[in-house]
């Protein structure tokens, strides 16, 4: 069921721009954070995955999100990345999220100690409970180890303030499931650019993308198309961007998306080991979609 929220539409999973020696570049920040709002991207999530929030320290973490706040300075929604796979520590960074004026928070499922549903049920009940800010579940069985079940989520989203989940399973099932069974008014978000576009025709809200850091207005156009019932436009569009959803994942995000930013012109190479920059010899496929898209000469 299509719904109207702040938080619907294209959202971006930002890249946290670094100079070469691995320094957060608070400069390139601002210039991304203004390149979304310019470009109808309607909510930026800070410090995601594709924020290499697994290599910044605890303060860096929360530097990111409040400059990304500043910046945004109230013209577009920011989603603050405070998952973690202890729970205290999952609570902190939600409560630090809080205290500097996110929009909401989003809580990836405690990744490598595989806790079973009962427990992803009580890690996030606990943080709910713990503090007063919107939570958006996300679930990405790929990068976690961990798959938090259809009726796990149904039963979270009795939750009031646990408004909505980001499913990057990239399975249609699950997400008619979740379409199906989850309450009127829970936001449903892709976190799959390959299969956003169907998400969204099926009855999803938007997604949380990382084809955004690149190609934000195309991206933006076709979750509105979709979200509106226009399959033809909105499909129409996502071809246009196929190889660069694919090819975005060529190696490990955010591996692909920092250098293509980078050949844009938004940051410097820099990445935080263990994730080493885009190799040579798969730079010029993603090189080649750039040029196609009229992005880069």
């Amino acid at each position: 069921m299509h719904i109207s929220h702040p938080l619907t539409g294209s959202m971006v999973a930002l890249i946290t721009p670094m100079y070469e020696n691995g320094d957060v570049d608070f400069d390139a920040l601002e210039k991304l954070v203004n390149f979304h709002v310019e470009s109808g991207t309607k909510a930026i999530v800070s410090v995601g995955t594709t924020g290499e929030s697994a290599t910044l320290n605890h303060d860096e973490h929360i530097e990111v999100m409040k400059k990304t706040i500043e910046y945004s300075d109230g013209r577009i929604p920011v989603v603050a990345g405070t998952g973690a796979n202890s729970t205290s520590e999952a609570i902190e960074l939600t409560q630090a999220a809080k205290d500097i004026n996110a929009d909401a928070c989003l809580l990836v499922t405690p990744y490598y100690n595989k806790p079973t549903q009962e427990g992803l049920y009580q890690h996030y009940k606990k943080i709910a409970e713990s503090v007063e800010i919107d939570l958006i579940l996300y679930n990405v069985p790929g990068r976690t180890g961990v798959d938090m079940s259809v009726d796990t989520i149904v039963m979270l989203a009795d939750i009031s303030n646990i408004i909505g989940v980001k499913d990057a399973t990239g399975d249609l099932n699950v997400a008619r499931s979740l379409i199906d069974k989850c309450p009127g008014g829970f936001i449903l978000l892709s976190g799959d650019d390959g299969t956003a576009i169907d998400f969204i025709l099926m009855g999803g809200n938007g997604g949380i993308s990382v084809t955004a850091n690149v190609v934000p207005e195309i991206l933006s156009n076709a979750y509105d198309f979709a979200i509106r019932g226009n399959a033809d436009k909105a499909k129409e569009l996502d071809l246009k961007i196929l190889n660069l959803h694919s090819h975005l994942f060529i190696e490990s995000n955010p591996i692909p998306v920092k250098w293509a930013m980078h050949k844009m012109g938004y940051c410097e190479k820099g990445i935080r080991l263990p994730l080493t920059t885009l190799s040579s010899n798969t730079q010029n496929i993603l090189e080649d979609d750039l040029i196609d898209l009229g992005i880069i000469e």
